[in-house]
């Protein structure tokens, strides 16, 4: 049996094949997911051990009673601002190469890492502010009043790292007007510019903190001295060599602090949405590296969460023992 044209309801004139409707002409193709570059790898594994690391860090300091000091409040705040960070790489490597992106993929990945990156550095002048009043006002540290200051602390850091964050899906974007966009799609020139200007404000706060950590520090090194006179030769040697660590130790960290934060800052003021994309991953790889290196630099150089970690390793060969919690060794 022979079907003709005019049997199928088909126009000749409109010019369109009779055997494939009109709706089906219409759709769009298939959504091919693109294939899977170095780029993609390293960004799912970067994002892997991210999390993973951090989340070891907040589950060891939430799982233990004793690490309830203002300093270990801070650093889980810190490890789950970093933990966010590594989810928010590993989305948007989904996003990218296993499911069809969108603007709401585009405005949730981005939401999620304004949040993480604002709520990490946040953390890390939360962490400095610690240290320096430690060291200035030793004797009320520790207390319950400090623990509650701290947490009033965090949840002011946290509420306003969520409202930044959410500044994107609110409408503050630029996937109307691509003439706005900053060099981090989809964020507007104006909201990184506000962005970035925040993240110098915080660094410049941070770096003072530690300005005034070395002076109180030689302020007490110069009492301790004028009240000994003098020292025993090994003694001099072992305050000495000591000293010379910490410094050390401060220098590292405040090398990698600036060094992770200060490009991606200056660029978001600088950059326009004509600047070259590699000039931003450039300066993107290390704000997200600092969440790689945080737990390393701050939760476990601290003696009491180490020693948590090898009890729980090793239980049978480590004991459970009393330790005197030194504050500022962070």
């Amino acid at each position: 049996m022979i079907l003709n044209a005019s049997d199928l309801g088909w126009d000749e004139s409109s010019g369109t094949d009779p055997f494939f409707p009109l709706d089906q002409m219409d759709s769009p193709p298939p959504y091919e997911v693109p294939p899977l570059t170095v780029w993609g790898i390293a960004l799912c594994v970067s994002g892997t051990l991210i999390a993973t690391e951090n989340a070891i860090v907040v589950t060891t300091i939430l799982a233990t009673p004793s690490l309830r000091a203002p300093v270990f409040l801070l650093l889980a705040s810190l490890g789950l601002a970093d933990l966010l960070a590594g989810v928010a790489l590993v989305v948007h490597f989904l996003f990218l190469f296993c499911v069809e992106p969108s603007d709401w993929s585009e405005l949730l990945t981005s939401g999620l890492l304004v949040t993480s990156l604002t709520a990490s550095l946040c953390s890390l002048m939360g962490v400095a502010l610690d240290r320096y009043l430690s060291l200035s006002h030793a004797l009320t540290y520790g207390s319950s009043q400090s623990r509650h200051r701290a947490a009033i602390l965090l949840l002011l850091v946290w509420l306003g790292a969520c409202i930044i964050g959410a500044g994107p899906a609110m409408g503050w974007h630029c996937l109307d007007n691509p003439n706005s966009c900053s060099v981090a799609r989809p964020l507007t020139r104006t909201y990184l510019s506000l962005l970035c200007g925040g993240f110098l404000v915080v660094v410049m706060v941070t770096l003072q903190l530690y300005v005034g950590i070395c002076r109180v520090a030689r302020r007490h090194a110069h009492a301790i001295a004028t009240q000994r006179h003098f020292l025993p030769a090994n003694q001099s040697y072992a305050s000495k060599h000591g000293r010379g660590k910490g410094f050390s130790r401060l220098i590292l960290v405040l090398s990698v602090f600036v060094g992770c934060w200060m490009p991606f800052s200056l660029w978001g003021l600088l950059g326009d949405a004509s600047s070259p994309p590699l000039y931003t991953y450039a300066t993107l790889v290390p704000a997200a590296g600092s969440s790689l290196l945080n737990p390393i630099l701050y939760s476990l150089r601290n003696k009491d969460i180490r020693k948590v970690l090898l009890q729980a390793c090793c239980p049978h060969r480590y004991t459970q023992n009393t330790h005197i919690h030194y504050p500022v060794d962070v």
